[in-house]
């Protein structure tokens, strides 16, 4: 199994990495959704799993406000 780098991770690692976590929601159509509204996303297109949680609990917080 590749190792990976949690700030530089490919999409598709990302998005098993949360599924691994247990995230019932994530998927490759639900993170390119995230992304064209505004997700973090490195310069080489690949996404920081800190950024990206970050992203989430910000958005979230915003919308129970």
């Amino acid at each position: 199994m590749p190792r990976y780098d949690a700030n530089a991770l490919p999409k598709n690692a990302l998005v098993r990495a949360l599924a691994n976590a247990g995230s019932r929601t994530i998927s490759l159509e639900s993170l390119e959704a995230d992304i064209a509204a505004g997700a973090p996303v490195n310069e080489n297109g690949t996404i920081s799993l800190f950024d990206y949680a970050a992203w989430i609990l910000k958005t979230e917080a915003y919308r129970a406000e």
